[in-house]
């Protein structure tokens, strides 16, 4: 009987192998125009044991698609000081060291770095085959950790971001670098308390924070194997809007319902002055009962509308299904996007944004996908392209990366690339399409030349209007 923990069980439980394997079978024709990487990170515990989902080693799982080929797929641990050394967070006397994290939830690229990314610590940045270079500090510059979702401004092509502590004096700081890579900007932010910052929204003329009642517990951290956050029913619910052309100016805080919210979808200015976010709204998380158990709760779509006029926040549920890892065409971030995309369940969700419609894939009892990157297909933004998603079969304990048509979702998979071993659960990945002169990963060279594959093994519809400030 197997008596591991769910997060330890399963598909989400880690596996033991760093691999490499070339020329893999595809069902379908992998459309001419992917020539690139799809990347995803997820936890991987490297000593099969971790007290939370969210603590495991970072592991990137990428497939290489060139000339209609799945030309390889690799997978391998970000060697983090935490995996290497053993490295925590914070000494006997507090002091932090910020290289110490498991570098497990996403992976993004920026001015020509691939970067592994953990909310509580440094990134790590990464090869493009994979390998780890090391802590990643934009040149000494940055002093916090880094938020595990930066939005990269399409117009700029700057990178947003911001790093959030629990026992630091400054527990917000927005960040800012240029399209070149150079962080200009590392501005402190005051908030009342420690709560868990995850995500953000950046639109063309604003910055919009989350500061919501999930809040830091010394003592659960003290337990350990435990998140150590928690809901405070006193702490309150709001939204931070900074303009980014006065990035030094005031924070406006409007009041919000209690929840909170892992992960944006995507924000726009409206033409109308208001600022609309689309989110995966939780009506609460990780409130604890008197044995210390928490309840489960599943996230919805919900739209905020903010009105920096009148100082109200409208709030709208979108649909009442269950999903997470909300994603856009990336190159609309901060834009109006007509459509976005969610996974929920065995299915992949995609939303008109105007008009609440809903289409879905699904992909059968026992397979299931987690989140959807979109490839594009040419250089319009919001144009025609292609949802890419790792997709677990439980029946047959092993993964395919699924190429779906983004405009035609209920049709079948264009292109089935089927791995040489499952994918466990993860969290957050990108398309990382080709550039001209970017060098090909050495799996593909090697392939190129004839070497084979190897495998080693590593170490609804409810509306509120709120007044606010």
């Amino acid at each position: 009987m197997n008596t591991a923990p769910r997060h330890l069980s399963g598909n989400y439980a880690p596996v033991t192998e760093e691999r490499t394997a070339h020329d893999l079978p595809v069902t379908g024709t992998i459309p001419p125009e992917l020539n690139g990487w799809y990347l995803r990170n997820g936890p991987n515990p490297a000593d099969a044991a971790s007290g939370h989902w969210f603590f495991g080693d970072g592991m990137v799982h990428g497939v290489r698609l060139e000339g209609g080929r799945a030309v390889s797929y690799r997978n391998r641990w970000v060697r983090t000081t935490q995996l290497t050394d053993g490295a925590r967070p914070y000494d006997a006397q507090g002091r932090r060291d910020l290289t110490a994290g498991p570098a497990n939830t996403h992976v993004v690229r920026h001015a020509g770095r691939t970067l592994a990314l953990v909310e509580t610590a440094l990134p790590y940045e990464l090869t493009c085959d994979l390998d780890t270079k090391g802590p990643y500090d934009f040149g000494g510059r940055l002093t916090t950790a880094m938020t595990a979702h930066p939005k990269t401004c399409p117009a700029t092509g700057e990178l947003h971001f911001f790093g959030y502590g629990m026992l630091e004096p400054t527990r917000l700081t927005y960040h800012r670098a240029d399209a070149t890579g150079e962080l200009v900007l590392s501005r402190p932010i005051e908030v009342p308390g420690p709560t868990m910052l995850h995500d953000f929204a950046l639109t063309a003329g604003h910055v919009v924070f989350m500061d919501l009642p999930v809040v830091f517990d010394v003592e659960l951290a003290l337990t350990g194997g435990t998140m150590p956050y928690g809901w405070d029913d006193g702490y309150g619910a709001r939204l931070g809007v900074l303009r980014r052309d006065d990035p030094y100016g005031e924070v406006r805080w409007f009041a919000v319902d209690p929840c909170y919210v892992f992960h944006v979808l995507n924000a726009h200015d409206a033409p109308d002055g208001t600022i609309v976010l689309h989110v995966m709204r939780y009506p609460e998380l990780w409130r604890r009962d008197a044995d210390g158990s928490t309840r489960e709760q599943r996230a919805v779509l919900w739209k905020w509308t903010v009105d920096p006029a009148t100082g109200a926040v409208h709030e709208e549920q979108c649909d009442d299904r269950a999903g997470e890892f909300p994603r856009v065409d990336d190159r609309l971030t901060g834009l109006a996007a007509g459509h976005g995309h969610v996974t929920s369940g065995t299915s992949l969700v995609r939303y008109d944004l105007a008009s609440g419609a809903a289409t879905a894939h699904d992909f059968g009892p026992g397979r299931t996908p987690g989140e959807a990157a979109f490839a594009p297909a040419d250089d319009t933004p919001g144009g025609r392209g292609w949802l890419v998603t790792y997709v677990y079969d439980a029946a047959a304990d092993r993964s395919d990366l699924v190429v779906l048509d983004a405009d035609d979702l209920a049709a079948p998979p264009v292109a089935t690339i089927h791995l040489p071993t499952r994918v466990p659960f993860g969290f957050h990945g990108n398309w990382l399409a080709d550039r001209a002169g970017q060098a090909l990963p050495t799996g593909v060279r090697a392939r190129r030349r004839g070497t084979g594959g190897s495998a080693t093994t590593g170490p609804g519809r409810t509306r509120h209007t709120h007044g606010g400030a």
